[in-house]
């Protein structure tokens, strides 16, 4: 058995999310071709690749946006494989994706309030006012409009609406894409500050050298398949893995 495939049938002793062998799609295109990958209460774990690997759908198939046409998505113990978005949010799983959706006319205080509504019996979960005292960034602006925040204070926005929702597992979808340097940093050190608060995160990232930096295990996904599977040190030794997959060096 190759290292990577051993690291990756012992990763999982008492998966939190156990995602097995999901065909997915839209109307007839089928995009994921048996996806398969696990994450432990208590990780990060990323899914890398490139522009069009199918990350997002994943994304999508485990929080119920995109229904598998087969395989089975599992959470805590449970099947939730098609469960509806409402349905998986109260079972505690949160997902903030790439466009962050949050409301452009609420102010910060009203969008994480909005949070609120439907959020899951979790133990992680928050209020809006301890929320606001965490993220320095919408702290002294709680009044204004969602519209009129920065793109980095917008993605502090979208996880902090996740955590008053509550969250055990947080899927975070290209969290960093477009933002400055040092605020690729703020969001680096509040997806740490999490994960030691006990909140296992699923990070789909196109910095490579992000998700290196934040997980303890990494999924290289190309055209719809997982191609590899191992730790930070592993990846970054596998130069033909990361030429090949991910057209980038590290």
């Amino acid at each position: 058995m190759s290292e990577s495939s051993r690291l990756d049938a012992e990763a999982c002793q008492n998966p939190l999310l156990d995602v097995s062998n999901i065909v997915a799609g839209y109307g007839a295109t089928e995009v994921l071709h048996g996806v398969s990958l696990c994450v432990e209460a208590g990780e990060v774990v990323s899914l890398v690749g490139r522009n069009g690997a199918g990350k997002t759908t994943t994304l999508r198939s485990i929080v119920g946006n995109v229904v598998p046409t087969s395989g089975s998505v599992a959470f805590d113990g449970q099947d939730v494989t098609g469960l509806s978005p409402e349905e998986t949010v109260r079972r505690n799983v949160a997902f903030v994706p790439e466009e962050r959706r949050i409301f452009p006319d609420l102010t910060v205080a009203e969008n994480l309030k909005v949070g609120q509504l439907g959020g899951g019996d979790t133990a992680e979960s928050r209020d809006p006012e301890e929320v606001l005292e965490e993220f320095e960034n919408l702290r002294d602006h709680p009044d204004r409009r969602g519209g009129a925040l920065s793109g980095g204070e917008q993605q502090m926005l979208a996880i902090g609406r996740a955590l008053v929702a509550g969250a055990d597992l947080l899927l975070l979808d290209e969290p960093t894409e477009g933002l400055a340097p040092f605020v690729v940093r703020q969001v680096e050190d509040l997806v740490k500050n999490l994960n030691e608060e006990g909140i296992a995160v699923l990070l789909v990232e196109q910095n490579v050298e992000v998700a290196l930096e934040l997980a303890d295990r990494h999924y290289v996904l190309d055209r719809g398949e997982i191609v590899y599977h191992g730790t930070s040190d592993q990846l970054r030794e596998n130069e033909d893995v990361v030429d090949r997959h991910l057209g980038v060096s590290i």
